[in-house]
């Protein structure tokens, strides 16, 4: 069950992560409040699994997963660029968050 929060609170924290950018300074107040409320909801969802997982492999796989996320989206909204190598690269944190669940 923790991996399974750990995984929800990554993907929380790209959204909170984009609305951050959305709310430009806080004065939008729709991303704003996407914000906060995500921002708590990711936060309380890794300090579940810190429970149960270990401190350091929980903090690499939401902020891998919450990384990837947010620019994958900026990719495909067009705000970000593509190129092979940035894909390659996201590639490699995916890899890396993949093995540290497979060496727990």
């Amino acid at each position: 069950m923790a991996w399974i929060v750990l995984v929800v609170s990554g993907v929380l924290e790209a959204v909170w992560a984009t609305a951050l950018g959305r709310s430009e300074g806080f004065s939008k107040l729709g991303p704003t409040v996407v914000f906060a409320v995500g921002l708590v909801a990711s936060m309380a969802g890794l300090a579940y699994a810190m429970r149960t997982l270990p401190i350091g492999t929980s903090y690499a796989v939401w902020v891998g997963i919450g990384a990837v996320l947010t620019v994958a989206f900026a990719m495909f909204t067009g705000q970000e660029t593509v190129s092979a190598t940035k894909i390659l690269l996201l590639a490699m944190i995916v890899g890396g968050v993949v093995g540290l669940k497979l060496t727990h």
